[in-house]
């Protein structure tokens, strides 16, 4: 099918496009040089470590994002679980993600290389759930059926600021008991009250699964601004009440962020579900579904996407933040992929199909058109392969003098115009630095 005619093309084909200078941002650069060692040492805490029996079954969380680790995290903790003659299993903790399919989550945790083979343990996946409780309102809690017919549960997860609000508790070991471990139909039953009350909801969920199913210890991984592992922390099922608030404070301080506030065209070259709960992260974008507001958020008349990542499998959700989108992503998007997660969180926006031209070009055209610059020769543009790699990056021509007055940007090259292939786009696959 053919979706457009040459009527967007000539209105835009005259327009500038700036040159590009590529940048490279510094950010503090701690991480765990070992992670399995370290992962043996929090669990080796005795509070944490008197809590395994033997012959008990265990089922190990892992959720839908792309976790520094996580493979290796999961591997260690059920060969310290075996080696204390228990039984552990992994259980993909997703909510509605992976188009609310079990299969489809299988399909997920083995993207990311948590397969039997590995990690050394069966990996079980359910749709099913089991109402362990009510909470103090009447409504029922759930969480996956054999997390509940395991003896023991630990809820692994980074923790990070979340994308649609700001709370003590946002992304992390609280929201997997919560909309992880709850399925569709808990996440579903989390959610229903609208974003407004997300937060608090998931805390009084999470504290209700803490005081009901059998959680052994949780494990939270924090992630500086490289995407590399730099804490990780067994907390007791009173502790992670108590820690991970601290822990998500240590998160904001490591996160990556886009250096130049103040822009007109923001520039994503790939978008997913592995990178962001919103395909590219509000907190580095600054464009969130909800009414969130947060502190030094980056502002931007225009945000495009041009495409999805492989591992998203054309689950778009969160491409309803941007303005523009290209041609290429919207043939991508797979509708039974992306408006589950959408329909059970009741954002809606989140999944709306922006304007969409021919090619990547078009959509630079277009940002540069409508971001209402006076002068679009000196526009203020900048470009990321995705919100998740923000090291190098590149800047308009424009931002060069405010890159120069700042010591965290180092700059790498000189302007150069961008190029594009017969098709009008800038990369074929990936992003090239």
């Amino acid at each position: 099918m053919n979706y457009h005619t040459d009527t967007v093309s000539d209105i835009l084909k005259e327009v500038p496009l700036p040159k590009m200078v590529r940048v490279r941002q510094k950010f503090l650069q701690n991480k765990v040089e070992d992670v399995p060692e370290t992962v043996r040492r929090e669990l080796a805490r005795a509070k944490i470590r008197q809590r395994i029996r033997p012959g008990m079954t265990v089922a190990l969380t892992c959720g839908s994002r792309g976790v520094a680790n996580i493979a290796v995290v999961l591997r260690e903790t059920a060969a310290v679980l075996r080696e204390a003659g228990a039984y552990p299993f992994i259980i993909p903790a997703m909510g509605s993600h992976g188009g609310a399919t079990a299969e489809g989550q299988k399909k997920i945790l083995t993207s990311y290389g948590v397969t039997e083979e590995f990690c050394g343990c069966p990996v079980r996946a359910t749709m099913e759930v089991k109402q362990i409780a009510v909470t103090e309102g009447g409504e029922p809690v759930y969480i996956d059926r054999y997390a509940a017919e395991a003896d023991g549960i630990i809820p692994i997860n980074r923790i990070k600021p979340h994308t649609d609000f700001q709370y003590t508790y946002e992304s992390g070991v609280m929201k997997i008991l919560t909309i992880g471990l709850g399925k569709q139909k808990g996440a579903e039953t989390c959610h229903r009250w609208g974003p407004d009350y997300l937060a608090r909801r998931i805390e009084m969920f999470a504290n209700c699964i803490l005081d009901h199913a059998n959680v052994l210890f949780g494990i939270g991984l924090v992630e500086n601004a490289y995407d590399e592992t730099c804490l990780i922390r067994g907390m007791t099922p009173a502790e992670i009440r108590t820690e991970e608030p601290k822990l998500l404070k240590i998160a904001y301080q490591s996160m990556a962020q886009i250096l130049f506030k103040n822009i007109d065209v923001l520039v994503v070259d790939k978008i997913g579900k592995e990178i962001s709960g919103s395909g590219a992260d509000p907190n580095i974008t600054g464009k969130f579904a909800t009414n969130c507001v947060k502190e030094g958020m980056l502002q931007a008349s225009k945000r495009i996407y041009l495409d999805l990542t492989d591992i998203t499998d054309g689950n778009a959700c969160g491409v309803g933040l941007c303005d523009i989108i290209t041609e290429r992503l919207y043939r991508k998007i797979d509708i039974d992929k992306t408006y589950p997660n959408s329909i059970t969180s009741t954002i809606l926006n989140a999944s709306k199909i922006p304007i969409f031209v021919r090619n990547q070009k078009e959509a630079l055209q277009l940002g540069v058109y409508s971001c209402n610059c006076p002068d679009q020769k000196r526009v203020k543009m900048v470009r990321v392969s995705t919100t998740a790699e923000l090291g190098e990056i590149f800047i308009s021509e424009a931002l060069l003098e405010e890159a120069r007055q700042n010591p965290k940007v180092e700059i790498l090259s000189e302007p150069e115009e961008m190029t594009f292939d017969e098709n009008g786009d800038l990369f074929p696959d990936s992003f090239i630095l």
